[in-house]
């Protein structure tokens, strides 16, 4: 029985939600997001409202149903409000730049480390250290977050790298000398 899969999905005004069979289109002030699910799922759309509904009780129809409502729910979100994440340099001589399109990330590394910016995602600088990056897909957003922490993530020693704002990195005791 999936409690997330039987929650009904408000849709704000300036949001319209288009069902064609097993494609869902969400076009809102932020963007356009479309997405094609398991076709035995099947759509109910009333007034400002959308329910997902499952043809049985299997395992494979539940995990597909709050899977389903999820990802249509964040849709709805990323067109309307949009998701962002935020990233932190930390380390001597660490910092980031926009040079026109491109975010390049200079972190300790041989040569400076760069990132295409599509047009779908906004990322924007502040202070040097301070990365964001703006969408409205979820997945996108997300994403590119997690490449860009991957080019250095946080060490347990030091602290040094590039970590999500407010993410806790557990320090670890160095080697303790005779």
């Amino acid at each position: 029985m999936s409690r997330v899969g039987k929650r009904v999905i408000n849709i704000p005004s300036d949001v319209t939600v288009t069902i064609d069979g097993s494609a869902v289109t969400v076009k809102g002030p932020k963007g356009e997001l479309s997405h094609t699910f398991n076709r035995e799922m099947t759509f109910n759309m009333e007034d400002s409202s959308l329910e997902v509904i499952r043809p049985s009780d299997s395992q494979r129809h539940r995990t597909q149903h709050g899977t389903t409502r999820a990802i249509i729910n964040n849709m709805v979100v990323g067109v309307s409000e949009g998701f962002s994440k935020e990233l932190e340099l930390v380390g001597v001589g660490y910092r980031a730049q926009m040079q026109g399109n491109k975010l390049q990330l200079n972190v300790g590394l041989s040569h400076p480390v760069e990132f295409e910016t599509s047009e779908d995602l906004t990322i924007s600088v502040e202070g040097n250290t301070n990365v964001k990056i703006e969408g409205a897909s979820k997945e996108d957003v997300g994403g590119l977050a997690s490449k860009i922490r991957n080019v250095r993530p946080p060490e347990p020693y030091k602290g040094k790298g590039i970590r999500y704002k407010d993410e806790l990195v557990r320090s670890k005791v160095g080697k303790t000398g005779k």
